[in-house]
């Protein structure tokens, strides 16, 4: 229904390292070093946990969340702000695309937790030493969560279940 491509969002700075000297300062050119956030626009979404829905939203903002080991709660504030007021949605008053965020349209926002977004590819393998783990990641990602809730709404913003194995559907 919407035609919006999935934004990618970066609390932090990105940091380029000097010009490479080896294969191994190669791969290390561009680090990023703070939570991430893919938002995408969606007509509905949904999230599964074995055959089951555990949360659905209507119109609104679909957040894909990776925390990186290193962040600190003003990643989180950043992260919050930023994505409840990209003005990504039409005002149909005044015919203006791309004018109202999430908030003034009283649209859903559905956060999930995807570790995966910290993935750095080493040949073929995947390595997420750089995400946070997970004992810790999980309060950190309920305190974004709740940070959401308290600067929205608590029924506008849901949420997946945190380490699960979660199906995912949008429109």
């Amino acid at each position: 229904m919407y035609s919006l491509p999935t934004l990618s969002l970066c609390s932090g700075c990105v940091r380029f390292a000097p010009p490479p000297r080896s294969a191994a300062t190669k791969r290390r050119r561009l680090q990023i070093r703070a939570m991430r956030a893919v938002v995408q626009r969606v007509a509905s979404a949904s999230v599964e946990v074995e055959g089951r829905t555990v949360s659905e939203i209507g119109p609104g903002l679909l957040v894909l969340v990776g925390i990186h080991d290193s962040d600190t709660d003003s990643d989180a504030d950043y992260i919050c702000r930023k994505v409840l007021n990209m003005r990504l949605f039409t005002n149909e008053s005044t015919g203006r695309g791309w004018d109202q965020n999430v908030m003034q349209k009283n649209y859903g926002v559905l956060l999930v937790s995807q570790f995966t977004l910290y993935g750095i590819l080493k040949g073929n393998k995947p390595d997420f030493h750089v995400a946070m783990p997970p004992q810790k990641a999980k309060p950190f990602y309920e305190s974004l969560v709740e940070r959401f809730r308290k600067a929205y709404s608590p029924d506008a913003v849901k949420d997946g279940i945190f380490g699960a194995m979660m199906k995912g559907q949008s429109s």
